[in-house]
């Protein structure tokens, strides 16, 4: 005996979500959890939830929104704070944020405050405001508690009921001078972040004890402190051409982001020398350009697309879950990436040795 097929519903008239779940012989409530993406989706087969998907696209299905937000308090919607919104580590960030909000249903507000106090201070209000369900902070400080849940990307928030996603800078920085050292370089010039950088003061903490540790000397002489509120190369071309006007005995940079380190190499090349013939230099992040500059960066990688992804998709689950415990911090490994930008200090140290007549 054949099976009876359900009548197609009438597509003239919005479809609502009973008629939905009659046509596919469940219910309501069923297609609502695969619809909505809830936690216990899971829990139903993946053919069930493949059903319900094809057919919500086939008749065009949207959910009455309105309806959902008298019912769940929810608008499916998110903020996003960042410092900035150019080429670089914010766009490694926020396109994992991206790609999981939009798998999820979320709509988001992006604002960048430019490191400007006053906006930093007003921004959270703001989106509070417009209902969002959470808050994503990258690289960005939360001044005061909030009745939502928060996470921070590289945030440093010590606060209850936020979630930090974090890099261990202790192991970055190790696998950054491990690398120099075995390459030879003692005497090494050493970039810290602006002070507005929420990761400059761990990271530059970091430096100084791994220094110590693995015995490189930091040399006051070498050290560079970046002030400009710049995300181009600019950020680091000025300070390096004037430390190359003043000392060149120094064999390399470590540098404190990709971005200055694409500005390093052009100050080195400038002024007549050559990197990594003549200094070699280390960035941070692994940016997207970092396997295309000239010469190819040797960079540390942050997982910043991962660290993104996960940051969105933590924050969704606190939503959702609002009742459930999480972690303080999330830490995240980094990966040393080396290319062509670092090479033996022998060669410079040779030259400069037979330049002066010693043997």
């Amino acid at each position: 005996m054949a099976t009876r097929r359900k009548p197609l519903p009438d597509i003239t008239r919005p479809i609502t979500l009973k008629i939905l779940a009659d046509y596919l012989d469940l219910s309501p409530a069923t297609v609502s959890i695969v619809l909505n993406n809830s936690p216990v989706a899971k829990s139903i087969s993946p053919e069930t939830r493949q059903r319900v998907v094809d057919a919500a696209r086939q008749f065009n299905y949207r959910p009455n929104l309105h309806a959902r937000m008298l019912r769940t308090r929810l608008t499916n919607t998110v903020g996003v704070v960042v410092p900035e919104l150019s080429e670089g580590y914010f766009t490694g960030v926020m396109l994992g944020v991206e790609e999981y909000l939009l798998q999820a249903g979320y709509l988001y507000f992006t604002v960048s405050h430019l490191c400007h106090p006053d906006l930093i201070e007003e921004y959270p209000d703001l989106l509070v405001s417009r209902s969002v369900d959470g808050l994503l902070l990258v690289n960005t400080e939360l001044r005061k508690r909030l009745p939502l849940p928060v996470v921070g990307v590289s945030s440093h928030i010590n606060m209850p009921g936020v979630t930090n996603l974090m890099l261990d800078h202790d192991l970055a920085t190790r696998l950054a001078l491990h690398h120099l050292y075995k390459l030879g370089h003692r005497r090494i010039a050493f970039m810290k972040g602006q002070t507005f950088s929420l990761d400059s003061e761990s990271r530059w903490q970091s430096i100084q004890a791994i220094a110590q540790e693995i015995g490189i000397t930091i040399q006051p002489e070498l050290c560079i402190y970046l002030e400009k509120n710049s995300w181009s190369p600019e950020l680091g071309y000025p300070p390096v051409r004037e430390l190359l006007n003043r000392t060149r005995d120094f064999t390399a940079i470590f540098c404190f982001n990709d971005t200055s380190a694409i500005g390093a190499i052009r100050a080195i090349e400038d002024v007549g020398l050559s990197c990594p013939r003549d200094i070699s230099v280390i960035g941070f992040d692994d940016i997207l350009v970092a396997e295309y500059t000239n010469p190819r960066l040797t960079t540390v990688r942050q997982p910043l697309h991962k660290m993104g992804k996960s940051a969105a998709e933590l924050l969704v689950k606190r939503i959702q879950s609002p009742d459930q415990p999480f972690s303080d911090t999330v830490w995240f490994t980094p990966e040393l990436v080396v290319r062509e930008s670092t090479a033996r200090a022998s060669t410079l140290i040779d030259r400069r040795s037979k330049a002066s007549g010693l043997r």
